[in-house]
C-alpha cells in the first residue's frame, strides 16, 4: 500500500465470478441496510455552525440554524424509524442497521429496540463526517470511540464499519489496527465480497450501493411507484443471472427518507416482491461476511 492509500483495481473477479455457495443454493443474497443518521449530523447546537441538510426534502439552503431542515431529521427518528422497524419486525425479515454512534446515544429506545429486535449493527461512525476531512490521530480516535459507544447502546461491539462519506486514505489501515471488524463496506465496486491485502492483512470487503438506495426517491426516482420498479428491476436481472453466477443485493434505506408514508409504499412493495420468490437470502451483512470467511477464506481466493 502506497502512501496514497489503496490501489485501485479494474479487473475484480473477471468474467467468471466464485460461486458464493450461498446457503441453501440461493440465487440472492439480499441485505437491507438502515442508515441511522438522526442526530448525528451537521448542527449549530453541536458547534459547526450550520444544520446539515442534504438527502432531506429541504432544497433551500439556510445560513447558520435551519429549524425546518432540523424537523426532518427529527421525524425519522421520530417516527421514520418505528415505521420501518415495525414491519421489518412483523415480516420477520432480517435487518442491517448502519449506526452512527452519537445519533443512537440521543434517541435510547431506538437503540433499546434495535437490540432487541436482533437487528444487525454496523459502524457508520461516530458522527455525520466527512472522514477525508479528519488526520489520522483524529480519525483513529473516532473510530475506537464509535466502536466504543455502539457496544454501550447495543449491547455488542460492532463487526461491520461504513463510513458516511467516503473512507479517507487511512480508514481501511485504521480499522484492521483497531481490531475487531470482521469487514467494511466502504467499496461500491462489486456484486461479490472480496479479500484486500492491507499491510500484509487479509481484510474483508462486502460491498455496498448508492444506487439500489432510497436516497435516489430525493432527485432520479421521485416516486414511490419508480423507485420500487427500479429496486425489483434490480433484483430481478440478479435472481436470473444466479442460476448461474449467484450474487449479493444491498437495499439501503433511510429513516427520514423511506419512513414517510408515500415513500413507504415503495418499501412494502419491494419486501412483497424479494419474499415472494424462493431460493433467496435475505440476511445481515454480518452473516454474508461470516459465510464468506468461512466459504471462501483469502487463501483459497
Amino acid at each position: 500500500m502506497s502512501s496514497w492509500g489503496p490501489s485501485r483495481d479494474f479487473v475484480g473477479y473477471g468474467e467468471q465470478t466464485p460461486d458464493p455457495r450461498w446457503p441453501g443454493g440461493a440465487r440472492v443474497a439480499v441485505n437491507f441496510v438502515l442508515n441511522y443518521e438522526e442526530g448525528s449530523e451537521p448542527s449549530v447546537q453541536d458547534g459547526d455552525g450550520y444544520t446539515e441538510n442534504r438527502l432531506t426534502d429541504s432544497g433551500v439552503s439556510v445560513a447558520g440554524r435551519d429549524l425546518a431542515a432540523e424537523g426532518m431529521f427529527e421525524y425519522g427518528s421520530r417516527v421514520g424509524f418505528w415505521r420501518i422497524h415495525r414491519e421489518f419486525v412483523a415480516r420477520a425479515v432480517p435487518l442491517t442497521v448502519f449506526g452512527c454512534s452519537v445519533a443512537l446515544e440521543r434517541n435510547p429506545s431506538a437503540a433499546a429496540a434495535i437490540r432487541s429486535a436482533g437487528h444487525d449493527v454496523c459502524s457508520h461512525g461516530l458522527r455525520w463526517v466527512n472522514h477525508t476531512d479528519l488526520d489520522e490521530e483524529e480519525e483513529r480516535r473516532q473510530i475506537a470511540a464509535a466502536a466504543a459507544s455502539l457496544t454501550d447502546t447495543v449491547g455488542a461491539a460492532p463487526e461491520g464499519w461504513y463510513c458516511r462519506y467516503g473512507p479517507s486514505t487511512n480508514t481501511r489501515r485504521l480499522l484492521v489496527e483497531h481490531g475487531g471488524f470482521t469487514y467494511d463496506s466502504d467499496s461500491y465496486a462489486d456484486e461479490l465480497p472480496h479479500w484486500v491485502d492491507v499491510d500484509g492483512t487479509d481484510h474483508l470487503v462486502v460491498p455496498y450501493s448508492l444506487t439500489t438506495n432510497d436516497a435516489r426517491l430525493l432527485s432520479s426516482l421521485p416516486t414511490a411507484d419508480l423507485w420500487s420498479r427500479f429496486i425489483c428491476d434490480s433484483f430481478d436481472v440478479l435472481y436470473a443471472e444466479g442460476a448461474t453466477a449467484p450474487k449479493m443485493l444491498s437495499i439501503g434505506l433511510h429513516n427520514r427518507i423511506i419512513g414517510h408514508p408515500g415513500r413507504f409504499a415503495g418499501l412494502l412493495r419491494v419486501l412483497d416482491h424479494i419474499c415472494g420468490h424462493e431460493d433467496v437470502w435475505i440476511t445481515h451483512r454480518s452473516e454474508i461476511a461470516h459465510h464468506w470467511r468461512t466459504t471462501h477464506p483469502p487463501e483459497a481466493s
